[in-house]
């Protein structure tokens, strides 16, 4: 009988460590090869974990909400048999000691009366904590003289109660500590004017979920980051689309992939960056970081009315087929929340499509550390103004606008607008390929 010991997968380069949003099975369940044993979430998606092997449940080395560094063991399959009992307890069957602790550990609100001075919550202090605090949390509590005692009386309302950064901000808002507004993804505080919203009787409130509360502290950060500034050209498509409907079936019995636009886009724009090499990069400081690789991120939304940025590795040197297949099988997976986390990281820029939920023209925000998006819009069909040998005619043409948000800190209108307009040329001259 052989043992088999699930890993933390590797979860993109940027990446190293993952909590654990979810166990799927305990100890002594029989799993079967691809069954999923747990799920994982980081800071870009969340994961489910299959099991590699079939057997039975051995040991358990995590418990919900644990934050699990990439490579660490967190179950042990016996791999035929039934499992024996481990020396040692799992964390799993410690839990209800864990709930016992939080309870202990949760005072009733705090009364306006003098408090006695504390300390803040060294680091030594926060490993000794009864429940688990995100990196990001430490590093406010420590910057603002938070104690541990008052980390500890926290009511937080992440998954399991944890203690999340709104949670604190919030805390510290109360306590005068801090202006109302909201604290970066480095842990400084970023001013935010407080809306005051009023709430009708027949209103529905809800919670936004992680993965929303994730996008919406993003795109508020990108643009408190970066000066953005739009350009648009209109582009005649007219070539793509006659040759698209030419082919497409054909494309498919051929190569198992359907034809989008999507493809070609990426493929104009790949090449672009190749030409445009300061789109390519990042702002770090008063560093501009030039980006060898190019990755081309798409812009999916979930089934669940999110939205996952997964990304085409090295997208200049991937022909049409290779292209399309990625984005067909990425999309499948992002709108089904099935994405790895490996999947979404990397990106040097970023395409979005707003043509196909109708839209003609979109001012995308920049996805950050990225310098520039592009956002496409719908074909349409317009009448045009063509020379011909006889004159002037009117013409019935596909054409669609493209828009590119870019950070005017590294890239002025002059740059932006000549990459802009390359894009829009290399779709207007497409030349069709050879072969299917």
């Amino acid at each position: 009988m052989s043992d088999f010991h699930v890993l933390i997968p590797k979860l993109g380069e940027s990446i190293q460590e993952a909590t654990i949003t979810k166990l799927f099975v305990k100890l002594g369940d029989t799993v079967i090869e691809d069954q999923i044993l747990f799920e994982i979430a980081t800071d870009k998606v969340d994961s489910e974990i299959p099991s590699p092997v079939a057997g039975v449940i051995k040991e358990i080395m995590c418990a919900d909400n644990d934050l699990i560094p990439v490579g660490q063991a967190v179950m042990v399959i016996s791999m035929g048999g039934v499992a024996s009992t481990p020396a040692t307890a799992p964390v799993v069957e410690e839990a209800p000691v864990v709930s016992e602790k939080k309870e202990k550990a949760k005072p009733a609100k705090v009364e306006a009366e003098p408090t006695p001075v504390v300390q803040a919550a060294s680091k030594e202090d926060l490993n000794s904590a009864s429940r688990f605090y995100s990196p990001l949390v430490k590093s406010i509590a420590s910057k603002e003289g938070v104690s541990l005692a008052e980390l500890e009386a926290l009511t937080g309302t992440g998954l399991g109660g944890r203690v999340q950064k709104n949670d604190i901000v919030q805390y510290l808002s109360q306590k005068g500590g801090q202006k109302s507004g909201s604290i970066s993804s480095s842990g400084s505080q970023v001013e935010r004017p407080k809306v005051s919203v009023s709430i009708g009787a027949e209103d529905t409130i809800f919670k936004m979920d992680r993965i929303r509360k994730l996008i919406a502290n993003h795109m508020v950060m990108s643009k408190q980051v970066s000066p953005h500034v739009t350009s648009v050209v209109e582009a005649d498509v007219t070539n793509i689309v006659l040759w698209r409907n030419a082919v497409k079936d054909e494309f498919e019995k051929i190569n198992g992939q359907k034809l989008t636009f999507m493809p070609l886009f990426v493929e104009a724009t790949a090449k672009a960056l190749t030409e445009f090499r300061q789109v390519n990069a990042s702002v770090d400081e008063d560093n501009i970081i030039l980006r060898k690789h190019i990755n081309v991120a798409i812009a999916v939304a979930t089934n669940d009315g999110n939205l996952v940025v997964p990304v085409i590795k090295d997208a200049d040197t991937k022909n049409l087929v290779g292209l399309a297949r990625e984005i067909n099988n990425y999309g499948k997976a992002g709108r089904e929340n099935k994405l790895n986390p490996d999947d979404v990281q990397g990106g040097t820029f970023t395409i979005t499509n707003f043509g196909s939920f109708g839209g003609l023209i979109g001012t995308p925000i920049i996805n950050q550390p990225q310098v520039a998006i592009l956002a496409v819009g719908m074909i349409e069909k317009k009448p045009a103004v063509m020379e011909t040998p006889t004159g002037d005619a009117i013409v019935v043409r596909h054409k669609m606008f493209l828009s590119l948000s870019y950070d005017h800190r590294v890239v002025d209108g002059m740059l932006g607008g000549r990459f802009l307009r390359r894009i829009a040329d290399l779709l207007e001259q497409f030349e069709q390929p050879k072969t299917l």
